[in-house]
């Protein structure tokens, strides 16, 4: 589906001021360094300011304050926040969702007690199992499995091949990717003469509304009582979560990050990529953790922490000064211990 756009469409879009003009009629988006004359593009970090001026792109968001002309066919649109503004151009060249229609597809498997609404999608191959309840809206894309008694809510849209188990619940709107899989056992062994004997996991993992889940994800089901992701929260991809872990409300877990089983993380969290989180710690609203954090101690309410182990971010940093510093005080004790011998 070919969509176009005229420069002028685009400054009304993000309302800017069109600066030169741009007579080709623009087809999509790409940056700087790949553009073509009938893309839109943007300048949305300074230090890309150079490629502005002799890239291809038909139009470029630029921002208030940039005082260049474009060349000739081609147009600048002075906005207030190009990042933002692309966005918006970004869906303005994006095709529709896809529209699930509804009904269910006969090689659908589904267990005689359970009643479907008329307007959720069933895909190819979906298995679902006895005592299952689904929410109106709800989409099934093909070989999604929802075990005994597990709970839907509404406006659901689980992807492929997504795994919910036995007991477990989602509230409205969640989103699961591909691959995804909620509700599998916590990792929980007893070491014994013969051998790591397993500890039975029986409890549910919950979602809460509006929670969304990146592909190839897991999130391990409780000991006992609930593993708990609370309204909001986005899970990017392969994360993992571990049992009875309690995550707030609106956190973001980046891709890769591991959460260890008892955890609980406050509201409005955020784990870069490749956190990892001992167990049984308990991180207060607004933690953030950067990339590749190794949190081993309890954190306050907007602690900002980086490092294996993890420290407050300006410790981290004067650490990192100080260490900068060795070689020339290494020096230095070398050259006063020679005046002392002499």
């Amino acid at each position: 589906m070919l969509i176009q756009k005229s420069a002028e469409e685009i400054a009304s879009l993000v309302q800017g001021e069109l600066v030169g003009a741009c007579s080709r009629p623009l087809q999509g988006v790409a940056s700087l360094a790949e553009s073509t004359e009938s893309d839109v593009s943007f300048l949305g970090n300074d230090k890309y300011r150079d490629q502005v001026p002799v890239c291809r792109a038909g139009v470029v968001l630029v921002p208030r304050q940039y005082d260049l002309a474009p060349p000739e066919g081609k147009a600048y649109v002075r906005c207030d926040d190009p990042s933002n503004a692309f966005t918006a151009v970004i869906l303005a060249f994006t095709p529709p969702p896809v529209k699930y229609a509804p009904g269910i597809h006969p090689s659908a498997v589904i267990a005689e007690d359970v009643r479907i609404p008329e307007d959720c999608h069933v895909g190819a191959g979906v298995v679902i199992e006895a005592g299952v309840s689904i929410g109106k809206g709800t989409v099934l894309l093909p070989q999604v499995y929802l075990g005994h008694d597990v709970q839907v809510g509404e406006g659901c849209l689980l992807y492929p091949h997504v795994v919910v188990r036995e007991r477990c619940i989602l509230g409205n709107r969640v989103i699961l990717h591909p691959g995804v899989v909620v509700g599998a056992d916590g990792f929980g062994y007893k070491s014994t003469a013969a051998g790591h004997e397993k500890i039975p996991q029986v409890g549910i993992v919950q979602l809460d509304d509006d929670v969304e889940v990146g592909a190839n994800s897991t999130i391990d089901r409780a000991r006992f009582g609930r593993t708990w992701i609370q309204a909001g929260t986005k899970i990017d991809n392969l994360v993992q979560v571990g049992h009875n872990v309690e995550i707030g409300r609106s956190c973001i877990l980046v891709a890769q990050v591991g959460v260890a089983g008892s955890t609980h993380l406050g509201n409005g969290v955020i784990l870069a990529g490749q956190v990892g989180v001992s167990g049984h710690l308990r991180l207060g609203d607004g933690t953030i953790a950067m990339a590749q954090a190794g949190v081993s101690k309890d954190t306050g309410a907007g602690a900002v922490v980086i490092g294996t182990p993890a420290v407050d971010r300006r410790a981290f940093a004067k650490e990192r000064m100080l260490m900068k510093q060795l070689e020339s005080l290494a020096q230095q004790v070398k050259e006063l211990k020679k005046k002392a011998e002499s």
